[in-house]
């Protein structure tokens, strides 16, 4: 555990109120922050957050306005969820990239065309990954590129197809669900 002052990043600079952070875990992908913040009344609290990367959600639709999901083995909740598809940014990796690599991993399509959506915080009490959502267009279909322990198929779906879905509470995922509120918000 290693324990530091509040760094350059703009969160902490703007709220000013980090006085300490503790590293509690180091992971390939996140770390586990404890972070002491000064109230308003000058009293101290700690909190523990997750650090993330960030990530991406693809949603991929295609040619005949059929959408792309997939059916995900997720072992945090033990069960096969379906979800557009995601994945996390690595390091000092652009969002776009990572939403090529990440839609052609897991789906095997590859977009001719990736369209910034909309950005959302996926859970800010606890953690600080922000969600960059993509549509993409001009699909063609490939292998996928899986890795190792993914469990992964495609579900072509029309949108009133997954509108029922929904509906029925057949998908669960918070970004799949925001990212396509959001889409659906704009068409």
């Amino acid at each position: 555990m290693s324990k530091s002052s509040p760094d350059s990043t703009p969160n902490a600079q703007c709220l000013g109120r980090i006085v300490e952070r503790e590293t509690l875990l180091q992971t390939s992908r996140f770390r586990v922050e404890r972070r002491a913040q000064r109230l308003p009344d000058g009293s101290l609290h700690s909190r523990e957050i997750v650090e993330h990367p960030g990530a991406v959600v693809i949603l991929p639709i295609l040619d005949d306005g059929r959408i792309c999901l997939i059916r995900n083995y997720r072992i945090s909740v033990d069960a096969e969820l379906i979800e557009l598809p995601a994945g996390t940014r690595e390091p000092r990796e652009e969002a776009l990239l990572t939403a090529h690599r990440e839609l052609q991993e897991e789906t095997g399509f590859r977009a001719a065309k990736l369209q910034p959506l909309c950005e959302f915080l996926m859970s800010p009490g606890i953690l600080n990954e922000r969600m960059h959502a993509f549509v993409a267009t001009g699909l063609s279909e490939g292998p996928q590129h899986l890795e190792r322990g993914e469990d992964i198929q495609n579900l072509l779906v029309t949108e009133d197809e997954l509108k029922s879905w929904i509906a029925q509470g057949r998908v669960q995922d918070a970004k799949t669900l925001t990212t396509l509120l959001f889409y659906w918000s704009q068409t």
